[in-house]
């Protein structure tokens, strides 16, 4: 059984993300990809400060954990 995403893509421009998340991706799993930009992985694990930005939409997400 498939799970639809019913979340709109990209409607806020920050997230907070937990390493339960991970591995990270924009759009989250949990949004439609229909009205979205092509799924991009962000390694925000790596990054200084567990703050990263999408390059094609801009959504900032900060790792909180």
């Amino acid at each position: 059984m498939s799970q639809t995403a019913t979340a709109p893509a990209n409607a806020e421009k920050r997230y907070t993300v937990h390493r339960s998340d991970l591995p990270l991706s924009c759009p989250l799993p949990s949004m439609a990809l229909w009205n979205s930009h092509p799924r991009v992985y962000l390694p925000i694990e790596n990054e200084p400060g567990g703050e990263t930005s999408c390059p094609y939409c801009g959504s900032h997400f900060v790792l909180v954990d």
